[in-house]
């Protein structure tokens, strides 16, 4: 199987709805979500790296700190660019474990220079930490932040963007509450090896 090149996981979020750092809950058979996420694209991507605010894992994996202060996934879209010298790079939130190959690789039949964004969307709406960011959006990124608007979906408007549909929105489960995050540990313990 041939890897795509660069895949960075967005852990850094407040997890103020969990009440704790979901990203360092525990995973299956893995000490953290993050640590989950990041051994199933390794084997999907040639580079995988995590976006954070800092190195806050316990294990082994390549960290994007943010370059600006404030805490948003558009300052770790602006980071990843600014950090890595690449043109391009597919962004996966850490809650969201039940994203697999088939998804990933949907996204990719897609790919099209014409496009700055290819993202997923779901019946429950646009997903934008799951696709494919190009560096050709990095100039309408600088534009929000000097407006101080973190919102993806308005840069998604104002970009090239492709959306790409999916029937099934429990792919995209994610993990913002306590109660959401114990049904995905009910639902992984019937994991089956497709999701992988």
């Amino acid at each position: 199987m041939t890897k795509h090149k660069t895949a960075v996981i967005f852990a850094g979020g407040k997890s103020s709805r969990m009440g704790k750092d979901k990203a360092l809950l525990p995973f299956g058979e893995y000490t953290t979500l993050s640590e989950f996420q990041y051994k199933k694209l390794n084997m999907l991507f040639s580079q995988v790296y995590l976006s954070a605010k800092e190195n806050k894992f316990d294990f082994k994996c390549p960290v994007i700190t943010d370059t600006f202060k404030e805490d948003s996934p558009l300052v770790g879209i602006i980071s990843i660019f600014e950090t890595l010298e690449i043109e391009e790079v597919f962004i996966l939130s850490v809650d969201a474990p039940f994203i697999n190959q088939a998804v990933i690789e949907s996204i990719y039949e897609e790919e099209n220079k014409e496009y700055d964004v290819i993202v997923a969307q779901s019946p429950s709406g646009t997903q934008p930490l799951c696709g494919i960011y190009k560096k050709s959006i990095l100039a309408l990124a600088y534009q929000q932040l000097e407006k101080n608007n973190h919102k993806l979906h308005d840069l998604l408007s104002l970009a090239r963007t492709l959306y790409v549909p999916f029937k099934d929105d429990t792919l995209f489960s994610n993990l913002n509450h306590p109660d959401e995050y114990q049904q995905a540990l009910k639902i992984l313990k019937n994991y089956s090896k497709s999701y992988r």
